[in-house]
């Protein structure tokens, strides 16, 4: 596993190492030592999350309020995403950026996540399963959405047409959320 920082600190790109010949493939999708170490603090997975989504469905961009904030642990195993993480830590260089990433099952890349951010994606194509690790359980008392569109964070989904859930087509812009972190 190659551990990559991005330009926003806390987001960790995981390029596993795949080993391949004419019986398929094997790599390995997490390691617990060696995650900490690229991290660089402990971290406890207490819940897996599974998705399946047609092309265009977009999910986030979510987080949870303290002490229920979740760090994600996020891949694609069938299909491609583009993956955003939003930099809500109030006190951080980088509040209200993003960044994005593809994770298809060809790459087999995963992001780290951690709390303190909003997270969302879109499916790139038919049939796409997502699945992500978290460090916390999720709270539906404690959820809160970022609206997705929001002009001022300059996403570009990739996609004109995308299908968004009631609840996060009636989510608040970043500047209209008071950031719990």
């Amino acid at each position: 596993m190659e551990f990559k920082t991005t330009e926003i600190e806390g987001l960790v790109v995981i390029e596993p190492k795949v080993f391949g010949d004419h019986r398929g493939y094997f790599f390995e999708s997490f390691r617990q030592d060696r995650f900490e170490e690229a991290v660089g603090y402990p971290v406890s997975f207490v819940q897996d999350n599974e998705s399946r989504s047609v092309k265009g469905v977009l999910r986030g961009l979510h987080f949870q309020l303290p002490p229920f904030a979740q760090g994600k642990l996020v891949r694609v195993s069938r299909g491609a995403v583009l993956d955003v993480a939003l930099d809500i830590r109030k006190d951080s260089p980088t509040f209200g950026k993003h960044f994005s990433i593809e994770l298809t099952e060809e790459n087999k890349r995963q992001l780290w996540i951690p709390p303190g951010f909003a997270h969302g994606f879109v499916s790139l194509m038919d049939d796409t399963v997502f699945q992500y690790k978290c460090t916390n359980y999720y709270s539906i008392e404690n959820e809160r959405a970022i609206l997705w569109s929001d002009s001022d964070l300059q996403i570009d989904w990739k996609l004109n047409d995308v299908t968004v859930s009631e609840k996060d087509k009636n989510a608040l812009t970043l500047f209209q959320t008071l950031s719990p972190f």
